[in-house]
């Protein structure tokens, strides 16, 4: 009965708003914002739909929004997220999908809940035998207090990022990871059968990613071989060079690309030869 309250209630709220907004032919601004956040990871991407109420002055976690209760993670509907390939969140792994993110705030731990009910206003209709998964996080408390309720994404690499949830004093930090590198590697092998062999992207990939080193500077020769004028890849196998331990070579090629960088009028690799030599000289 007391389920069947809240969902009539919440019902009537968004029906009696609309038909305000419709029956005084006027338009309104939603007092809770709605935001739209889409970031590209590993070789997919993460979308996550959300409202964003505002403090107004007031007492957040452990008040407006009590502790130990599922909170809808902003306002209006549930929040949504969308992940285009398999990930992880704090080591749990999850399929490609849509969810709704419910949360659970605590003082001292929050629980993260993936729901597969997607469309739901709030969480009335909140049922714990959708989860897909629940996982603990640690909140941290801020100095500066975020006005209004925000999620967003910061330390992206290719194949790790933080989620954070923000509100008044509060982050939440939620760490995903995803592992794209056998997939990442066997479109390398297969590419490099082609006609056209990306010399300049696989050797950065294994440069970034630990790998061989001597293919990696195989490849980036073969890349200034194809394009000898580019200031980039000059750049890059300088970079190669200074990391296998040839100071002397890679001093040679920051050279050579500083000059081709001044010769095609581009600052951007003039500072970075320029920096790339300053690095040989350490």
């Amino acid at each position: 009965m007391k389920t069947m309250l809240k969902t009539t209630l919440a019902l009537l709220l968004a029906a009696g708003l609309n038909y305000t907004a419709v029956a005084q032919g006027i338009s309104l601004p939603q007092p809770s914002s709605g935001q739209t956040v889409i970031q590209d990871f590993g070789l997919g991407k993460i979308t996550v739909k959300y409202s964003r109420p505002n403090t107004k002055g007031r007492e957040i976690f452990g008040a407006l929004e009590p502790y130990g209760q599922v909170w809808r993670t902003g306002a209006n509907n549930a929040t949504s997220i969308t992940f285009t390939e398999d990930i992880s969140l704090e080591g749990k792994k999850v399929p490609a999908g849509e969810y709704a993110l419910f949360t659970i705030p605590g003082k001292n731990e929050w629980t993260i809940i993936l729901n597969k009910t997607v469309k739901q206003w709030g969480s009335y209709e909140y049922k714990e035998a959708d989860d897909v998964i629940r996982i603990k996080v640690k909140p941290v408390t801020l100095k500066d207090k975020t006005e209004t309720f925000s999620i967003n994404f910061t330390d992206v690499y290719p194949t790790k990022a933080t989620l954070q949830l923000l509100w008044g004093s509060t982050m939440v930090p939620v760490k995903l990871t995803t592992d794209i590198d056998a997939r990442v590697m066997a479109s390398i092998d297969e590419a490099m059968k082609g006609d056209k062999k990306p010399y300049f992207q696989a050797a950065q990939y294994y440069f970034e990613n630990g790998k061989d080193l001597n293919k990696t500077l195989e490849w980036m020769n073969a890349a200034e071989t194809a394009d000898p004028k580019a200031p980039w890849v000059k750049l890059w196998k300088g970079r190669v060079q200074l990391k296998m331990g040839d100071k002397k070579g890679a001093a040679e090629t920051a050279q050579a690309g500083i000059k081709l960088s001044t010769e095609l009028n581009n600052p951007e690799y003039i500072r970075l030869n320029t920096g790339l030599l300053e690095e040989t000289k350490k």
